[in-house]
C-alpha cells in the first residue's frame, strides 16, 4: 500500500537522478575536452553535443529503473558502492548499445572505459557527501498523539529517526512496547544531560503542566535540542489538521481552503465575470435562438426551467437551464433517470451535450454560481443528503460551479446508489481543499472535452 511519503520519494527520487544525469553529462564533457589532444578524441562519429545528450539520457532511464534510496540517512558505505556499481554497470552496459548501434562513437574504447571507471568514482563521492546522519528523539507525554507519532517516526526506516523512549507521570500500558519508560517528565533535563546525543524532544503534555513545560523548552533551546509541541487533540479529531495564525495566535483548521483567501476569491470572480460575459455576449445568443425554435416546435411551454436549489452558505437561488423535459409536478423532487418518459428526444441531446446547463452562465454573472464549482443540488436532495452523508454540508462552503471536479470524474448525473453521492462529496471536498486556478481551467477542459466526446451518464 502506497503511504502518505510515496509522492515525497517520487520527487526525491527524481531529483537525486537528475543530478546524477548532470553529472554523468559533465564529466563525460570534461574528459573529452582533457582528451581533445590524444588519439582518444578520434572516437566520436557525432558531434560531441549529440553524444553527451544521449548519453545523459541512458544514465536517466537506467537510473529511474534501477530506483534510488540513498538519500536516506540509514545507510552504509558497502550499500553506497553496491548501488553506484549497479547503476553503473546498468547504464555502461544500455549506452554501449546505443552508442554502438547508433554509430555515436565506439563504446568498447577505453576512453569509454575510463569515463565509465570515474563515473563509478564521481558517483560514489557524490552520494556519501550527502548521506546524513541518524536522529535521535524522546517523547515526553504519552498521548494518543505520541503514540501515533511513534508509528510515525519508526515504521518509515529511511527518515533515520530513531525513538530511544518516553516520559510521563506513569508507565502507559497503551504504548509500545518496544518504546522503553524512561521515566517522569522531571528527570528528563537529568537524562538529556546524560545522554547528549538527542536531537529532537516531541512534548504532548496538558497546558496544566506549563510549568514542567517552560523549564524543558528552556533546556532544549540551551543545549541544542529540537522542541516540539504536540498538541492533544486526538481524543476529539482523528483527520489531518493544518497550522495557521492570525496576528500572533496560532490555530488548527481541518482542511486548507485557498478560497478563503480574499486574493483567489477575487481571481476566481473575476474570471467568472469575464468568462460568462465572453460567452453571454458571442455564442449564447446564436444557442438560444436555436434552442428556442426547436423548443416551441417540438414540446409546449418555457423555453427556460428555474428551479431552487442550494448555494453558498446553503443560501436557496434560482438555478437557470433551457427546458429539456415536459412539463411536470415532479420536477423539482425526482432525478432524471436514463429511461427517463418525462424527457423528450431534443431534451436527450441537449443533456447529452450539456447544452442544457449553458443559461447558468447567467447565474455565474449575478455571482450565485461560478464557472467551476460543487454542482447545486434540489433542495430535498440537501435535505435528504445531509442527514444521510457525513461533511455533506461542507460542500457549501464555495460557490457552486455549472461544472465541477465531481462531475469530470465520474460522478456526474443519476446517483442510483447512496455510494454514488457520497464519491460525489468526496470529490467536491477534494476540489475545495486543492483549488488553483489552474485546477479550474482543466475541469473546464475536461467538461468541454467529454461534451464534444459524449457522455454515457449525461443524462
Amino acid at each position: 500500500m502506497r503511504t502518505k511519503y510515496y509522492a515525497y520519494d517520487r520527487w526525491v527520487s527524481l531529483f537525486i537522478v537528475t543530478c546524477e544525469t548532470l553529472i554523468t553529462g559533465g564529466l563525460f564533457y570534461l574528459l573529452f575536452l582533457t582528451t581533445e589532444d590524444t588519439p582518444w578524441h578520434k572516437i566520436l562519429q557525432a558531434p560531441h553535443l549529440q553524444v553527451i545528450l544521449t548519453v545523459m539520457l541512458c544514465y536517466f532511464v537506467s537510473a529511474m529503473q534501477a530506483g534510488v534510496v540513498l538519500y536516506r540517512r540509514k545507510v552504509y558505505a558497502y550499500q553506497i558502492l553496491s548501488k553506484v556499481l549497479k547503476s553503473t554497470i546498468c547504464f555502461g552496459v544500455l549506452s554501449g548499445v546505443v552508442l554502438e548501434l547508433g554509430r555515436f562513437m565506439d563504446a568498447w574504447s577505453y576512453f569509454y572505459l575510463t569515463f565509465l571507471g570515474l563515473l563509478f568514482i564521481s558517483l560514489s563521492v557524490f552520494h556519501i557527501l550527502k548521506v546524513g546522519n541518524l536522529r535521535y528523539v524522546v517523547l515526553v507525554g504519552s498521548s494518543e498523539n505520541n503514540r501515533e507519532l511513534y508509528y510515525e517516526l519508526t515504521t518509515q526506516d529511511w527518515t533515520g529517526f530513531r525513538v530511544k523512549g518516553y516520559f510521563d507521570f506513569e508507565p502507559n500500558p497503551k504504548f509500545p512496547q518496544e518504546c522503553p519508560y524512561l521515566g517522569k517528565p522531571q528527570d528528563v533535563k537529568e537524562y538529556l544531560e546524560k545522554n547528549g546525543n538527542t536531537h529532537y524532544l516531541f512534548c504532548c503534555l496538558p497546558s496544566k503542566e506549563h510549568v514542567i513545560i517552560r523549564s524543558l523548552i528552556n533546556y532544549c533551546e540551551n543545549h541544542l535540542v529540537h522542541f516540539y509541541s504536540v498538541p492533544n487533540i486526538y481524543n476529539y479529531l482523528q483527520n489531518r489538521v493544518y497550522f495557521n495564525m492570525i496576528g500572533n495566535v496560532p490555530f488548527l483548521s481541518l482542511r486548507p481552503e485557498p478560497l478563503s483567501r480574499t486574493g483567489n476569491k477575487m481571481l476566481k470572480r473575476a474570471f467568472d465575470i469575464v468568462f460568462s460575459l465572453l460567452f453571454l455576449c458571442t455564442l449564447f445568443p446564436i444557442i438560444l435562438l436555436i434552442v428556442t425554435i426547436i423548443t416551441k416546435l417540438t414540446m409546449p411551454g418555457p423555453v427556460f426551467f428555474k428551479q431552487k436549489r442550494n448555494g453558498l452558505n446553503d443560501k436557496e437561488f434560482y438555478c437557470y437551464k433551457f427546458r429539456s423535459m415536459r412539463v411536470n409536478t415532479q420536477a423539482d423532487s425526482l432525478q432524471a433517470t436514463k429511461d427517463d418518459p418525462r424527457k423528450t428526444r431534443w431534451g436527450n441531446i441537449m443533456r447529452k451535450t450539456s447544452i442544457d446547463e449553458l443559461p447558468q452562465f447567467i447565474n455565474v454573472l449575478l455571482g450565485d454560481m461560478s464557472v467551476v464549482g460543487p454542482r447545486p443540488h434540489m433542495l430535498k436532495h440537501t435535505e435528504e443528503y445531509s442527514e444521510l452523508i457525513n461533511k455533506y454540508m461542507v460542500r457549501h462552503f464555495v460557490k457552486p460551479g455549472i461544472t465541477g471536479w465531481s462531475q469530470v470524474t465520474g460522478y456526474r448525473g443519476e446517483t442510483k446508489e447512496l455510494k454514488d453521492m457520497e464519491g460525489r462529496i468526496r470529490g467536491d471536498i477534494w476540489y475545495i481543499e486543492h483549488w488553483s486556478f489552474g485546477l479550474d481551467l482543466f475541469i473546464i477542459y475536461k467538461t468541454v472535452a467529454n461534451a464534444i466526446h459524449g457522455e454515457k451518464n449525461a443524462y
